[in-house]
């Protein structure tokens, strides 16, 4: 067995309800959250499928894009999309979701355009959303600073606590706080300062890790001796680990982890245990550190191949498969030719919010610009 690859005689405390065929097969650990899977009816289970192919379709279609030279940088997040999908499907509309740079179907179940994180990647923006907007659903903007999000994601959560916005009791009205990250960014000093604060304030949020096995080429085994939802629980931080593959451990898990921290029980820690498929971004070959033994074990997981097959014991039809398969197809084409159109950076761009007001010095230095490009105009550079 590959170094990396997770057996599925995993540890007992593992909570898993999908096997790797997709039969029904919890864990042990699994059965406090069966009674929240047995609520979810067909029409969540597909669109769980639903949105696992979509945004794998158009991830391909991204990277595609930066091979042909339309962005600098593409980060998949190919393998992840269970992990992904069953915790934003989690989190109600109120909540605040802070992404890392992976969390591609995090950002459109909430309402974000996929076309807006290419912008982010093809050097267009430096945020990409405006979180605040309605359309956006509370998601927050990606980060590439390793860690830092949990900083951002548990200062908001502190002034939930102050402002009285959480543990009233009141589902609906309650809010809270879930922000991704990787096994890397674990071993960030700002991951472990976020948990200090957090466990000290008792924030409603939830720590939602990633562990793809992957920090760019170290092994998480090198990152860790024990398994990182231990974390966690050196804080005081109750800890859960799932599988990371199976869509719907990922959704109740998240479920009861959300509404304890909203309901004024402090914050929560999950470690999703899955596995990056592709490269860590298009700038990395992980030829050069994995082998092809443990990239095979991982795939006869695939979150996607799992849900198909459990979807298809339940009844779910050819005509079904087909319409997703057609859906993500779509979605893929429209980035493709939306990417193609978003042209160049007004460089003009460059002086917008770099004051939260108006500044005579910047109006003089964007003027200035502006007057100097006109004096090319007719050829003369």
């Amino acid at each position: 067995m590959p170094e990396n690859a997770v057996p599925d005689s995993a540890a007992p405390d593992l909570v898993r309800v999908l096997a790797a065929d997709g039969s029904l097969a919890p864990t042990p650990a699994a059965e406090r959250y069966l009674e929240i899977i047995d609520a979810l009816t067909d029409a969540d289970l597909e669109g769980f499928y639903r949105d696992m192919s979509v945004i794998r379709a158009f991830d391909q279609q991204a990277t595609n894009l930066q091979r042909q030279g339309q962005l600098a940088l593409w980060p998949p997040s190919f393998g992840q999309e269970a992990a992904q999908v069953g915790s934003a499907r989690a989190a109600r509309a109120q909540d605040h979701l802070f992404p890392s740079y992976r969390e591609h179907v995090v950002c459109t179940i909430r309402g974000v355009d996929p076309v807006d994180i290419i912008r982010v990647m093809r050097g267009l923006t430096h945020g990409g959303w405006n979180p605040y907007d309605p359309k956006n659903g509370n998601t927050h903007i990606y980060t590439l600073v390793l860690g830092s999000q949990t900083l951002h994601a548990t200062g908001l959560a502190m002034g939930l606590v102050f402002d009285g916005k959480s543990g009233s009791g009141d589902p609906e009205r309650d809010e809270a706080v879930i922000v991704y990250y990787g096994d890397g960014a674990s071993s960030q000093g700002d991951v472990h300062e976020a948990m200090v604060f957090a466990a000290s304030y008792r924030t409603p949020e939830v720590f939602f890790l990633q562990n793809n096995q992957w920090a760019i080429s170290v092994p998480v085994a090198t990152q860790s001796r024990s398994p990182l939802y231990r974390r966690g629980e050196g804080y005081s931080i109750p800890s859960v680990q799932l599988d990371g593959n199976d869509v719907l451990a990922s959704y109740a898990v998240t479920r009861v982890a959300l509404d304890e921290a909203r309901a004024g029980g402090g914050p929560r820690a999950i470690e999703a245990m899955t596995y990056r498929m592709g490269a860590h971004t298009t700038s990395d070959d992980p030829t050069k550190y994995r082998t092809s033994d443990e990239e095979d074990s991982w795939a006869r997981r695939d979150p996607i191949s799992r849900m198909r097959a459990y979807l298809r014991g339940r009844g779910a039809s050819d005509a079904f498969f087909a319409e997703v398969e057609a859906e993500g197809a779509a979605v893929a084409e429209d980035a493709r030719v939306r990417t193609v159109e978003l042209g160049g950076i007004p460089t003009d761009l460059m002086f917008d919010h770099v004051y939260s007001e108006e500044h005579p010095l910047i109006d003089q230095q964007k003027a200035w610009l502006a007057d100097y490009e006109s004096s090319f105009e007719g050829g003369a550079a």
